[in-house]
């Protein structure tokens, strides 16, 4: 379906993350680190608010340097993360089925491995549906907050990352998407509002907030202010 609308002619990509943007996981993920933080200590007191955005690689690299104590924890993560429950955000899923329905390319950036992706699969049967394109973390060698993913991603629907809209939730990823050049929207919850302001063109509250010919409209003016410098 096309739909007519101001914008129907602009090539514009929709970058999301997933975790804490589209689906309610970040509270979860956080108890699941801290408990294995516990049981098998970094040195770090908070490690679940260090690592978000992070791919697993990066994480075992960075807090757990011994094989063996990855292998153990890369273990306890994936049998909690098998007892998790995933639903979509407010305004995500309207949010994915008005792109749908404009025929506007959207793109999930996460990083996310491919197990957890299967698992997510079986929750969300339709996520996959409502993106042209996946970037996982099994296809990037860069962690978030280098913008490889979300260059990646917008390379894939054929178009320049500052050409496209990037919603992220953590620190790392606010970063990645501004690292990248996009127009970035925060979305608060993992952090506040002013947190992830200095990083951000603009932050909602959740995607309910989101007009997307209002995003486009911004987009396009700070990609002519560009242009102008």
């Amino acid at each position: 379906m096309n739909m007519n609308t101001p914008f129907s002619n602009v090539k514009v990509g929709f970058l999301f993350d997933l975790d804490g943007v589209l689906i309610d996981s970040e509270k979860e993920y956080s108890k699941i680190w801290a408990q294995i933080n516990h049981e098998y200590p970094s040195g770090k007191d908070n490690l679940e608010v260090v690592i978000k955005g992070c791919t697993l690689d990066k994480i075992l690299a960075d807090n757990y340097p011994d094989a063996d104590i990855q292998k153990k924890v890369t273990e306890r993560l994936y049998e909690l993360e098998g007892k998790m429950r995933y639903r979509y955000l407010p305004g995500a899923f309207e949010l994915l089925r008005s792109l749908k329905e404009r025929d506007m390319p959207a793109v999930m950036v996460t990083s996310s491995n491919d197990d957890k992706m299967a698992h997510l699969d079986e929750e969300l049967p339709d996520i996959r549906s409502y993106f042209t394109y996946i970037v996982t973390a099994n296809q990037i060698t860069k962690s978030k907050p280098d913008p490889e993913g979300y260059i990646l991603g917008a390379a894939r629907i054929g178009l320049r990352a500052t050409d496209c809209i990037v919603f992220e939730d953590s620190i790392q990823g606010v970063t990645a998407g501004q690292n990248a050049g996009a127009y970035v929207v925060g979305v608060a919850g993992t952090n506040t509002s002013e947190a992830l302001q200095p990083f951000s063109d603009m932050v909602v509250d959740s995607l309910i907030d989101i007009d997307v010919d209002t995003l486009i409209g911004s987009l396009l003016r700070k990609k002519s202010e560009r242009m102008e410098l």
